[in-house]
């Protein structure tokens, strides 16, 4: 059965289950928490969510750190009739590529799994020039991307589809006005479970982007706990400083140049 395709009803479906049950996602949560209790946000501000889908990073953030206004953005209006659903509010349909925000109006932005996904080329950076506008001085930026990893994956210019080695992203973060905090690659030994679907999606459709590849997540997993805690480890790690040496996902944390 083929994955579906990004921008699809059936990408956000499934995209909706994964963000509220599956591991990953809840082990990468546990990640995030780690890299962004190393630095100081400030008192409450305003977080804005680039590519904030169904909205449940927005509602995740709020739990963790109270007070703060969340605005989440989308490009799919599924995702916004989905965040909406889930008692979000302040979501609206615009592009990474133009935020529709004013100069340094926010004090922090949470981008996950987007920026491989912008036009080629040149659509990341022209999304990080954004990004680096709409955020304070000072300001925080958490993003996750994908990897390039075996199998290699090449540039898929009908889907937007990049994948980046860390040097890439942290060259193209800094060139932006970001200091970069923490990079590292993430969902190294787990990540090792995704070759042979992406061997066997190569094989059926050829090199590129082949749509989300996880499955739903099922009912019950007697193991599913243990590695959303090994996930968790590799983010404490990398929190603490360590670059791993591989992983499928790349996460960087970020502070905006005064």
């Amino acid at each position: 059965m083929t994955a579906p395709k990004i921008f699809t009803p059936e990408y956000y479906e499934l995209m909706r289950e994964n963000e509220a049950s599956a591991w990953w996602n809840a082990g990468m949560r546990d990640a995030a928490l780690r890299l962004l209790s190393r630095v100081d946000l400030g008192p409450p501000g305003t977080m804005l969510d680039i590519g904030c889908g169904s909205g449940q990073s927005m509602h995740w953030f709020r739990d963790v750190w109270p007070g703060w206004r969340t605005i989440g953005l989308d490009v799919a209006g599924e995702g916004l009739v989905a965040a909406k659903a889930l008692g979000e509010r302040e979501v609206f349909m615009a592009s990474a590529l133009d935020l529709p925000l004013p100069d340094a109006s926010v004090d922090a932005v949470i981008t996950l799994d987007v920026i491989q996904h912008l036009p080629l080329p040149g659509g990341d950076i022209t999304a990080l020039a954004e990004i680096a506008r709409v955020v304070r001085p000072g300001g925080h930026v958490f993003i996750r991307t994908n990897a390039q990893a075996f199998p290699h994956t090449p540039d898929d210019y009908k889907y937007d589809f990049h994948k980046y080695r860390p040097a890439e992203l942290r060259s193209k973060l800094a060139d932006a006005g970001f200091d970069v905090v923490r990079l590292s690659r993430l969902n190294g030994l787990l990540g090792l479970a995704e070759i042979p679907r992406e061997l066997r999606a190569r094989d059926e459709q050829g090199e590129g982007y082949h749509g989300i590849l996880s499955d739903r997540p099922p009912p019950r997993d007697p193991i599913a706990g243990l590695k959303r805690s090994w996930l968790g480890l590799e983010g404490r790690a990398v929190a603490r400083g360590l670059r791993l040496p591989i992983g499928r996902t790349i996460v960087a944390l970020c502070r905006r140049s005064s």
